[in-house]
Order: structure tokens, then C-alpha cells, then sequence
């Protein structure tokens, strides 16, 4: 109501306002700068944007059952409270994935979904040994996910590459051998990376598999989910031994200055996830993801992970979560999507593109970042 008032600002009409409705200005301004702002999401899995509306339809299409009486009920069971419990859900989920249509309409959602909240690029994760164990062929997987991309850039104008995924908890041989399918159609690849249950399965695991990837022309990116076992041994592995392009989560290096130097002497970039993944736990008081990466000069990203399983949070929705929790600046949001677009594995052309629709949004609204 503030904004209907002619020739008054909002700051100057907050300040006659009760605290509570100049707080509410705030942040509507602030909600409204977050869904205009330019940004590009690097954390996302595709079989995460899976929405339980659309299970439904895939299930109806491909004759399968599913124990629940409605989306309601299908909703009410997204209850974990740790990444093995959150794993089982969502591996589950996934099974009425089965054609490439299938793959087609979950990748086309998705993207129209981030088109719609100004997300000018994306770099999705998959998970394809969870589809070839179901009999999925790797051609139907990466043709479906790659016609709607390149529909979506068409029509939407979003710009999306795509991130194999190898599932962690799944043998080596089996990983070796989803990248020996997907190789074949390496033009529709950017990276690899690792994802899934991360106990007792380290980084160097896969360093075969990384080799291999690069080899292939191929970046490389891994998972160091947060406050896991061996998590700091595993962090040291991907940054030092293994020096993947990017860390996926990667907040308890927060509890270890000499990966924190490491990781700032390489420029590496981190994709955090804060609605999933937004605090370190351990013997010290608890330690907020976001404001301790910015403050320590780390370079983040924000990512909305797996959205259909998380309240259907999208990456606004987690950004405006973030703003208040991180205690973000208007500055500071320019800063994380000016990172976002640095941190992508695009052709210097279209980053600079980016940089430019980013520098006249943040002219337009009189922020200096």
C-alpha cells in the first residue's frame, strides 16, 4: 500500500509507520529487488525439481501405482531429518521416470520455473545410474533432458548445460560405467559431479572417473555436504588432491583456515544451498553458511538443491530466506549473482552478456557492487 501513495518514497513513509509495517516495507522492497535481480543456479538436481503434481501425471502415463491417495498425502511424507532419510525419499520419487518424454517435461518445468524467476542461465545436476539400473537407456535420459533445454532457450531464452552425476554410495564400477554410456554424447555435457550419501565414500573414490571426465574435455565438480562424516578429509581431497572446478555445499570449511587459504588461492567457487545445507554443527557455537563464507572472502553462490522436496522453495523464494536469515545487503545479492555468473562454465561472450544485464540492474537501482 505504501507504493500507491503518490509522491511519497517508501523509506519516507515508513518512517511515520509502526514497526512492524516498516518491516514489511523492507521487505516487499526487498523481496521485489531479489525476483528482478539477474541470476544464474548451478545446485540444482533435476530429479529434486521432480514436483509431486507431475509424479502423478508420469505415473498415470506409464501405468504405475503410487501409495498415495492425492498430492496432499504425497507431500505430507516428505519428512527427513538427515541426508540418508532425505535420499530415501527422493530416490523413490524418481522411479516414474521412465521415458524421454519423461525427462523432456521434468527438465522443461524446471527450466520454464527458473525462466520465470529471472534466472538467465542454469547448469543442472542428473543422476543417470539411478535411471540405467530402472532400464532407462542413457540416450532417452540426456535426449529428453537436452530437447527441452534447447526448446526452453528458444522460446524462454534461458541458456542451461548439463552435470552427470555420479551416486556416491553406488559401487565405482557402476559410476565408470554410466560415464562410459554418457560419453557418447559429451557435446550435450559440461561436468561431472558427485552427489548422494557421503559416508564412507570419499572423493578419491572417483578420481579415476574425474580423470577420465577431463580427459574427455569434461569440468569437474563434487558434493561436500555438510556436517558429515570425514567431512573436512573429504574437502582437503576434492580441493587439494583431486582440485575439482567448483565444491557443491562445501560450508564446514568454515572449521579449517588452512582449506579456507586453499580454497581462496585457487578463486573456487562454492555452491551453497542454505535451505538444506545453511549451518555448521559441531563442537563450536553453530555457524551460519552464507555469512561466514562472505565474511571470510570465500566465493558462493546460493542455490535452491532439490526445490520439490523442500517446500517447493525455488531459487526467489530461497534467496529472500536467505536475505533475512544472512542479514544480506542489497550489494551483497548483486555481489552472490555477479559470483553466480563468474563462477559458470560458459563461452566468455555470453558471461560478459550477463555481467552487463547484471551492472544495469544494480545502475537502475542505485547499488554500487
Amino acid at each position: 500500500m505504501i507504493r500507491a501513495m503518490a509522491g511519497a518514497s517508501v523509506a519516507a513513509c515508513a518512517s511515520s509507520l509502526p514497526a512492524w509495517a516498516a518491516q514489511d516495507a523492507d521487505g516487499a522492497d526487498m523481496a521485489r529487488f531479489i525476483a528482478a535481480l539477474p541470476k544464474a543456479e548451478y545446485h540444482v538436481h533435476l530429479e529434486g525439481t521432480l514436483e509431486a503434481e507431475m509424479k502423478f501425471a508420469l505415473a498415470k502415463r506409464n501405468g504405475l501405482d503410487l501409495p498415495f491417495a492425492d498430492v496432499a498425502a504425497m507431500k505430507a511424507s516428505y519428512r527427513y531429518h538427515d541426508l540418508p532419510s532425505f535420499l530415501a525419499i527422493y530416490y523413490d520419487g524418481m522411479k516414474v521416470l521412465r521415458t524421454q518424454q519423461d525427462f523432456y517435461d521434468l527438465a522443461y518445468a524446471y527450466l520454464a520455473k527458473a525462466a520465470s524467476q529471472n534466472i538467465l542461465y542454469a547448469e543442472m545436476f542428473f543422476d543417470p545410474q539411478e535411471h540405467l539400473k530402472r532400464g532407462v537407456p542413457m540416450a532417452a535420459v540426456i535426449g529428453g533432458i537436452t530437447q527441452a533445454r534447447q526448446d526452453a532457450e528458444a522460446k524462454l531464452g534461458i541458456r542451461s548445460q548439463l552435470i552427470l552425476c555420479f551416486v556416491r554410495d553406488l559401487s565405482a564400477e557402476s559410476a565408470m560405467a554410466a560415464l562410459d554410456a554418457a560419453l557418447p554424447f559429451r557435446d550435450q555435457l559440461v561436468a561431472v559431479g558427485l552427489d548422494s550419501d557421503e559416508k564412507d565414500n570419499p572423493p578419491t573414490k572417483f578420481a579415476a572417473h574425474f580423470a577420465k571426465a577431463r580427459a574427455a574435455g569434461l569440468k569437474v565438480t563434487a558434493h561436500c555436504d555438510l556436517n558429515q562424516k570425514d567431512i573436512i578429509a573429504h574437502l582437503r581431497q576434492a580441493i587439494v588432491e583431486l582440485r575439482v572446478d567448483r565444491i557443491d555445499h562445501g560450508g564446514n570449511i568454515l572449521e579449517s583456515p588452512e582449506l579456507i587459504a586453499a580454497a581462496k588461492a585457487r578463486n573456487l567457487y562454492f555452491t551453497v544451498c542454505p535451505s538444506f545445507s545453511g549451518t555448521v554443527r559441531g563442537e563450536a557455537p553453530p555457524v551460519d553458511v552464507v555469512r561466514g563464507m562472505i565474511d571470510t572472502g570465500l566465493t558462493l553462490t546460493i542455490n535452491s538443491d532439490d526445490p520439490a522436496y523442500m517446500g517447493s522453495e525455488y531459487l526467489n523464494e530461497v534467496l529472500v530466506k536467505a536475505q533475512a536469515r544472512s542479514a544480506l545487503t542489497k550489494a551483497e545479492l548483486v555481489m552472490l549473482s555477479r559470483n553466480a555468473f563468474n563462477a559458470g562454465w560458459m563461452e566468455e561472450a555470453q558471461r560478459a552478456a550477463y555481467l552487463a544485464k547484471l551492472d544495469a540492474f544494480a545502475r537502475a537501482e542505485g547499488v554500487a557492487a
